[in-house]
């Protein structure tokens, strides 16, 4: 489904402040595979999905989804294919407009239409059920403008968003890293049931262990710019904080020191 041969990303080459973001990393992603990606800042992880993005060009290596290689492609090309959430709770709405306007917008991507032409009759009933299956009450509010939605109902509708076309890959940008422990269990979960129902393959980057264990069937850990271990099947159901922890000291040769990985 999703293939990086050799992918290499320099930051100021040339300079005194050259650094390899991404060195020459490879990775492979099965169809319905949910891959978390763990890493202290600086590791790598947003570059990462920057790079299969498209919002950074890649400077060695190629990026292959679903048998199209897109290494040279546009990241307006690439969102035709690609979901994508961030941190921010407002990136990705549209904060003046109704929650079903925002549904339709996403819905009739990469189609030319006018908004009341892309909100159809049945298409209400297929956002109210979409809705509905969020457990948030949202479906009752479909004509609220998304400005006046906490931060956790936002960034919900926005993840409805990315995944309401199906696409071939969902990029998840530390989605959940802006908001509060409760609100981001809530979103997590909703992330989880969205993936399997959809049977998505899904990128998600995280700085938190415990989130990294129980959510996926993979779990990457970064460093450097490189992958340097890859976790999946029972291994990972067997995973603890403390096995991480060890296997990077293993795999890198020091000590884990961000609290916010370890804390989460």
């Amino acid at each position: 489904m999703l293939d990086l041969k050799d992918v290499s990303i320099t930051f100021h080459p040339g300079t005194v402040n050259e650094r390899k973001a991404l060195d020459h990393v490879s990775l492979h992603l099965d169809p319905g595979d949910f891959v978390c990606v763990l890493g202290s800042n600086g590791a790598g992880k947003s570059t990462l999905l920057n790079a299969v993005s498209g919002t950074l060009p890649i400077d060695e290596g190629s990026i292959i989804l679903d048998g199209m290689d897109l290494s040279k492609k546009a990241e307006h090309i690439r969102s035709r294919y690609i979901g994508r959430l961030f941190q921010d709770p407002m990136k990705g709405t549209a904060p003046d407009m109704s929650i079903m306007e925002n549904l339709g917008l996403a819905y009739s991507r990469g189609k030319r239409m006018s908004l009341s032409k892309a909100i159809r009759k049945k298409d209400h009933q297929y956002f109210f059920e979409r809705l509905k299956a969020l457990n948030l009450g949202l479906e009752e509010r479909m004509t609220q403008p998304v400005g006046l939605l906490s931060g956790g109902q936002r960034q919900a509708i926005t993840l409805l968003m990315a995944s309401l076309k199906k696409p071939k890959l969902l990029l998840l940008d530390e989605h959940t890293a802006a908001l509060d422990p409760k609100t981001a269990a809530k979103v997590l979960d909703t992330t989880e049931k969205i993936v399997q129902k959809d049977n998505l393959t899904t990128l998600m980057i995280t700085h938190n262990m415990k989130d990294a264990i129980a959510h996926g069937n993979r779990l990457i850990m970064m460093n450097s710019g490189n992958i340097i271990f890859d976790i999946s099947g029972e291994e990972k159901k067997k995973l603890t904080v403390e096995d991480l922890l060890e296997k990077f000291a293993i795999a890198s040769g020091k000590e884990l020191d961000n609290d916010r990985m370890m804390l989460g």
